[in-house]
């Protein structure tokens, strides 16, 4: 049993009262993990048939469920490589839904890493409109960009920004923005004992200044009409509710919708708060000039996707000075380029190296690829591509292949005299550790 500490085990009876022994009982039992089926793959349905480990609904969204047992080692299986699911605390769902994104939408991630909601409002969006992720920590950002391909996000904008930096850049135009704050992490004690190393009320005080700071940058990119949503993890007063509280009195444009608190001993995981503001005064969305960015116009990559791309990702294909072609389905916001790091937007393709052409994992994850090698999950041979191996393959066939397992993508091969020469990224190969993100 987590041994908690004993302010927190007080501060929890009396916001708790007669439901206290209800939520301490909870710490006695196995935290509850869950994943969410990334709708931009396949259908919850069509996941639940063909999914080897136990799942009942998280009863939040759809997508979202709850593992029935351990499901030990589910991180390195296949179908997660595949993009086909992300592991998600079931409860971390809730700020997604309050957000209520629809096709079309620009919505901001404003603490995104490690991808985990970004990666839901993708799929709500449905490949139309915009996401901006951002997140200030270099290698954090770096993950989220990651998370972002694995799931075949084609709409997205990557950045590593200061929340400052990034609201001034586009004042008003977002229609929905989320403030996945950095909380003390009282939702993952269960889970994560350095979390409970690292509480302490001095502790829960200084998110909560944080987070309120946080929130003010966000309210500057909110477009008239559109929705602000606050988030933690944690279970204090000082880091929810007196956070919002303090907003809406110095930000009288902003109208609290509702706040909703779910709990391990009530709710489908470890627990969550969620506020939903809208904010009220009138006028229209902030124009912002699109970037401008050169065409890419390399012989190279067009004799590529002529060869090999059976269905290219869409949108302008543009190179950068350092030889990147990234795809962009529709124009992104110039303040992006002037203003803040831009890790990563649309489809990142691939290299101009010496005037060849080199495809990114991205691009295998996105779009489709004339050769294929389907293998199935227990294969033999799959195992070795994963874990960086070549694997044999038609002897009249040359050139890129994408591996797919169950007609989802895995990563780039490359034919040359009967072998696929592995191109998995070292960093995906041996796959994934298990880890649970929020």
């Amino acid at each position: 049993m987590t041994e908690l500490p004993a302010e927190f085990i007080t501060r929890m009876q009396a916001m708790l009262g007669p439901d206290a022994p209800a939520f301490f009982a909870c710490y006695a039992q196995p935290g509850r993990r869950g994943l969410r089926v990334n709708t931009l793959r396949l259908s919850p349905q069509a996941f639940a048939a063909l999914s080897p480990f136990g799942l009942r609904p998280g009863g939040i969204l759809p997508e979202g469920f709850i593992l029935e047992d351990a499901a030990q080692g589910i991180g390195a299986h296949p179908y997660h490589l595949a993009g086909m699911f992300y592991l998600q605390e079931p409860s971390a769902l809730a700020a997604v839904a309050a957000l209520e994104v629809r096709p079309g939408m620009r919505v901001l991630d404003l603490c995104a890493a490690p991808g985990g909601k970004s990666g839901a409002i993708a799929a709500q969006l449905a490949g139309q409109g915009l996401l901006v992720s951002n997140e200030i920590v270099a290698g954090r950002a770096k993950t989220l960009r990651s998370t972002l391909e694995r799931l075949g996000v084609t709409n997205a904008a990557v950045t590593q920004a200061h929340p400052d930096d990034l609201c001034a850049a586009l004042p008003g135009y977002f229609d929905a923005v989320l403030v996945d704050a950095p909380c003390s992490g009282e939702g993952m004690f269960r889970k994560d004992p350095a979390a409970v190393k690292e509480w302490s009320p001095a502790h829960v005080r200084a998110c909560a200044g944080r987070q309120y700071s946080i929130l003010c940058s966000a309210a500057g990119a909110v477009a008239p009409g559109g929705a602000l949503v606050y988030s933690t993890c944690t279970f204090s007063v000082e880091e929810n509710e007196a956070v919002v509280e303090r907003f809406c009195a110095a930000h009288p444009a902003f109208a609290l919708r509702f706040t909703r608190r779910l709990y391990p001993h009530t709710g489908p995981g470890e627990g969550h708060f969620v506020a939903r503001l809208v904010r009220q005064d009138g006028g229209a969305p902030a124009a912002c000039g699109p970037m401008r960015l050169p065409l890419c116009k390399s012989a190279a990559y067009a004799a590529f996707a002529a060869d090999t791309l059976r269905v290219p990702p869409a949108g302008e294909i543009v190179q950068l000075p350092d030889g990147r072609v990234f795809a962009l389905p529709l124009p992104l916001p110039g303040a992006l380029k002037d203003r803040v790091r831009l890790l990563s937007a649309g489809v990142y393709c691939g290299d101009i190296l010496q005037e060849r052409f080199r495809p990114a994992h991205a691009l295998s994850m996105a779009a489709g690829v004339a050769f294929y090698t389907e293998l199935k999950p227990e294969a033999a041979q799959l195992h070795r591509f994963l874990t960086g191996e070549t694997i044999p393959c038609d002897t009249n066939l040359r050139g890129w292949a994408r591996v797919l397992t169950e007609n989802f993508p895995l990563g780039f091969g490359k034919m040359v005299q009967g072998t696929l020469k592995n191109h998995l990224p070292k960093g995906l190969r041996n796959v994934f550790a298990y880890r649970e993100e929020k």
